[in-house]
């Protein structure tokens, strides 16, 4: 069974795992060790472009971490709001939806 983490986890998980330090991490993505830091701590979201950096440095699926981060911020959104997972349905069909329009 697999264990969930955050995204912040699962990035110190893998900087842990090849032992670097978070400077070391930074200087190799080019951004400061405190924002890795932070981001780490899940005080800070990464952009798309930085965990494509991130995904490229691991040498790990891009997809998987964009999919892990997303997967985490609408977990955290539905815990926010208090909301029950009805909503996860509602917003699967607004994305069929969403999807057809897009593609014309």
């Amino acid at each position: 069974m697999k264990k969930f983490i955050s995204f912040g986890e699962h990035l110190r998980a893998l900087r842990e795992e090849i032992s670097l330090s978070l400077r070391e991490v930074a200087d190799e993505i080019g951004i400061d060790p405190s924002l890795l830091a932070k981001i780490e701590r899940n005080e800070r979201q990464p952009t798309k472009q930085l965990i494509k950096q991130i995904a490229s440095f691991f040498k790990t699926d891009e997809k998987e971490l964009q999919n892990e981060f997303l997967s985490a911020q609408i977990a955290y959104k539905i815990l926010d709001e208090e909301a029950d997972l009805t909503i996860l349905k509602a917003a699967e069909k607004k994305v069929s939806y969403y999807k057809t329009i897009r593609n014309g």
